[in-house]
């Protein structure tokens, strides 16, 4: 879908005209528009879905409308950073669309950015939520050996398979679609971390048990 989008921007006439209008709209809109955009994409939508969707009780546990909020609060504030982040690249990078442009954006993005900023905190806060923000048991937990192996690593190594190949074709784009083109995917990833940070068994996650019973755990 991202793919499409890029080449008729650059191809079809009524794909890039209408892209240019979003771009009008965002620019009237500022940053509320990111705030709006990534909560719904990254909070509303994938919530609805995990509540209201076909699951098995005993490993997707029904998330409760303040879990939703808290989701959707977090992916809203998200909007703000990830703009602010394309902005800062467009201005330290440049806007160019060349190969080497977008290599370097790409990596300062997927192996500076997210893994010191961007993942561990995702992680945290999808553990929060699904523990109903028991935030005295999420502060523990990070206390304990290893935080970042057990509970960051696994969503690292998803984001780096799903946002290498999405980011690369993101920064094709001029900076002001940048986000739009974002949320498309985030849509579909933040699914991902929330089968990936849900916990169970005295909150282990699921993506995590098999190494924390390797390392004895």
């Amino acid at each position: 879908m991202a793919v499409a989008l890029v080449l008729g921007f650059y191809n079809l006439e009524w794909v890039h005209s209408g892209l240019e209008r979003l771009v009008e709209v965002r620019r009237a809109m500022g940053l509320s528009f990111g705030v709006l955009s990534t909560g719904l994409c990254g909070g509303i939508l994938p919530f609805l879905y995990l509540r209201f969707g076909r699951r098995d009780e005993s490993t997707n546990p029904r998330y409760s409308w303040l879990q939703g909020a808290g989701l959707t609060a977090f992916w809203a504030y998200k909007g703000i950073e990830v703009d602010v982040w394309y902005r800062i690249q467009a201005h330290v990078v440049g806007l160019g669309h060349d190969p080497a442009t977008v290599a370097i954006k790409v990596v300062l993005d997927q192996f500076v950015y997210c893994p010191v900023l961007a993942v561990p905190v995702t992680a945290a806060i999808y553990q929060a939520v699904d523990s109903r923000y028991d935030w005295k048991g999420l502060l523990r937990d990070v206390r304990e050996p290893h935080w970042y192996r057990r509970r960051v690593l696994p969503v690292l190594l998803s984001n780096l398979g799903v946002w290498v190949p999405a980011v690369a074709i993101i920064y094709t784009l001029p900076t002001p679609l940048q986000l739009p083109l974002q949320n498309i995917i985030l849509c579909f990833f933040t699914l991902v971390v929330a089968h990936q940070t849900q916990t169970r068994d005295g909150g282990i996650p699921a993506s995590c048990k098999l190494s924390a019973q390797g390392s004895g755990g």
